[in-house]
C-alpha cells in the first residue's frame, strides 16, 4: 500500500483549488483540514468546499480523476496522484430535514455562508483560501479556537436533532484537542443522550476505539459520563459512573479512571477492558457478560476474545509468583499475553500494588521459547503405544504429565510415560472404589 506524503497531499489539495479557480469557481479549504492547521497539526486530509456543481467539478478534473460516490449531497472525490492520495471536493450546500437523526433527506447547493451555518461544530465550520492565505469565519470559529472551545454552530439542539452521533464528536473533540465543552453544548447533550441509541452501534464504537487509544482518554470517559452518555453506551455502568456533572468519589470509578491514567499507549481491547472491569468482576459471570456487552457494541470477534482475555487472567498475573507455575505458564504462552501484562500492570500501579508480580511475568515472558513453552513429551498417541486403556482419563493424565514437566519433575519422555503409567493405574483403581 502506498504512503501518501503529507507535503504532497497538501500541494495536491492547492492545486484542487487552483485548477477549480482557474474554470470561474470559488474553492476553498473546508473543516477539519483548516482547524487543524490552526491548531498547528499536520492536518490528516484535505477536503475543498467549492459553488461549483458535482457536474462542472467532474468536468473540471475529468471523469477519469474522479469518483460521483457522493454526488447526490455535492461530493466528488477528485484522485491525486498515489502519494498524494485524494481530496474529497463538496459544494456548498443547505441540508433538509434529518429524518433517521443521522443523515439529511436531500441538499440544496447554496452558498459558502450558509455551508458553513449547516455543518456541526465552530471550529468545524471554517474555510481557508490556500491561495490568498487567509480564514473565512462565518461563525466564530477562530474565536472558539483561541478560546480553546468546542460550541455547536446555532442552536446546540438543532444540531443534535440533524445527527445525534455529534454528541459523542463533541466529547472526543473536547477531550483529544484538550477543550472546553460549551455549557450550552454540553447541556444539550445531557438532555438529548438517551436518543444516542439511533446510532449505529458500529458507529458508536468508532468513535469510542478513537477516545480510548487517545493519551486523554481518561478524560474523554470523564466526559462521556458528564454528559450521560457513558451509561446510554455502557449501562452495565450505571452506579458506577457518576450521572451528569456531579463528581462523586465512588472508589469503583476512581479505580476506573485511575486504571486508564496508568495505561501506556493501549490498544482499544486493553483501554475497553479497563472501562468495564468494575461491572463485570464476578469470574463466573465474567466471560457472558463480556459477550453480552461487546456483542451489543458490535466490536470484533478479535477484540471479543482479547477482552474477555484480559478480564479473566488479570487476577492470575496480578498474583503471578503464588500460583502454580502450570497454571501461569498456560496463560503466558497464550497470543495476548503481552498485552495482560502491559493492562495488569496499569491495575496494579492503579491499585497501590507495585510491580513485582508484574516484573515476575515479564521474566517469564523473556525467557526462550523452548524454556518458557517446552514441547510436551507425551501426547495422546504415545499413551496408546504404551497400551494405556483409551478413554475420558487420557486427557487428565497428559495434563498431569505437563504439569510434572513444567515443574521439572520429569525430563524426559520416559520419565513421562512412567509418570502415565502410575497415573492410569490410580484413575482404574479410583473407577474401581
Amino acid at each position: 500500500m502506498t504512503s501518501i506524503v503529507p507535503e504532497q497531499s497538501r500541494r495536491f489539495s492547492i492545486e484542487v483549488v487552483e485548477k477549480l479557480r482557474r474554470a470561474g469557481f470559488q474553492a476553498y479549504w473546508a473543516g477539519g483540514c483548516v482547524r487543524d492547521q490552526l491548531l498547528d497539526r499536520e492536518p490528516k486530509d484535505y477536503d475543498v468546499a467549492t459553488n461549483a456543481m458535482p457536474d462542472e467539478i467532474r468536468e473540471v478534473f475529468g471523469p477519469r480523476r474522479t469518483l460521483a460516490i457522493g454526488a447526490a449531497f455535492g461530493v466528488i472525490i477528485v484522485l491525486g496522484p498515489k502519494t498524494a492520495g485524494q481530496v474529497e471536493v463538496a459544494t456548498f450546500r443547505r441540508d433538509a430535514q434529518y429524518s433517521d437523526g443521522r443523515h439529511p433527506d436531500s441538499v440544496t447547493f447554496s452558498s459558502a455562508e450558509e455551508d458553513a451555518q449547516r455543518r456541526d461544530f465552530t471550529i468545524n465550520g471554517l474555510f481557508y483560501d490556500p491561495i490568498d492565505k487567509c480564514v473565512i469565519d462565518y461563525v466564530d470559529g477562530q474565536e472558539d479556537i483561541r478560546q480553546r472551545l468546542v460550541r455547536a454552530i446555532g442552536d446546540p439542539f438543532a444540531r443534535i436533532a440533524e445527527d445525534k452521533l455529534r454528541m459523542l464528536r463533541a466529547v472526543r473533540m473536547a477531550a483529544t484537542f484538550d477543550f472546553a465543552l460549551d455549557a450550552s453544548t454540553l447541556s444539550a447533550v445531557e438532555q438529548k443522550a438517551h436518543e444516542l441509541t439511533v446510532v449505529s452501534a458500529e458507529r458508536i464504537t468508532s468513535e469510542l476505539r478513537l477516545m480510548l487509544v487517545h493519551p486523554n482518554r481518561c478524560r474523554a470517559v470523564q466526559l462521556l459520563a458528564e454528559s450521560r452518555l457513558l451509561t446510554v453506551i455502557l449501562p452495565e455502568l450505571q452506579g458506577i459512573a457518576p450521572e451528569g456533572s456531579g463528581q462523586p468519589n465512588d472508589a469503583p470509578w476512581q479505580r476506573t479512571r485511575r486504571v486508564l491514567e496508568c495505561l501506556d499507549d493501549p490498544t482499544f481491547s486493553i483501554a475497553f477492558a479497563a472501562l468495564v472491569r468494575e461491572c463485570v468482576r464476578p469470574a463466573e459471570r465474567r466471560a457472558s457478560e463480556v459477550s453480552r456487552i461487546v456483542g451489543r457494541l458490535r466490536t470484533t470477534n478479535k477484540e471479543e476474545r482479547e477482552i474477555e482475555f484480559l478480564l479473566t487472567h488479570e487476577h492470575q498475573v496480578r498474583s503471578a509468583s503464588r500460583i502454580p507455575w502450570p497454571q501461569l505458564q498456560r496463560i503466558l504462552v497464550q497470543e495476548g499475553a503481552t498485552d495482560l501484562v502491559a493492562y495488569s500492570h496499569a491495575v496494579a500501579e492503579a491499585t497501590g500494588e507495585g510491580s513485582h508480580e508484574i516484573d515476575f511475568c515479564r521474566h517469564k515472558l523473556s525467557l526462550p521459547k523452548d524454556e518458557l513453552d517446552p514441547p510436551p513429551l507425551l501426547g495422546g498417541n504415545d499413551l496408546k503405544v504404551a497400551g494405556l486403556p483409551p478413554g475420558p482419563a487420557y486427557k487428565r493424565i497428559i495434563e498431569a504429565v505437563r504439569d510434572a514437566q513444567l515443574e521439572n519433575r520429569v525430563g524426559t519422555k520416559q520419565e513421562a510415560l512412567d509418570l502415565a503409567r502410575q497415573l492410569s493405574i490410580q484413575a482404574a483403581d479410583d473407577v474401581r472404589e
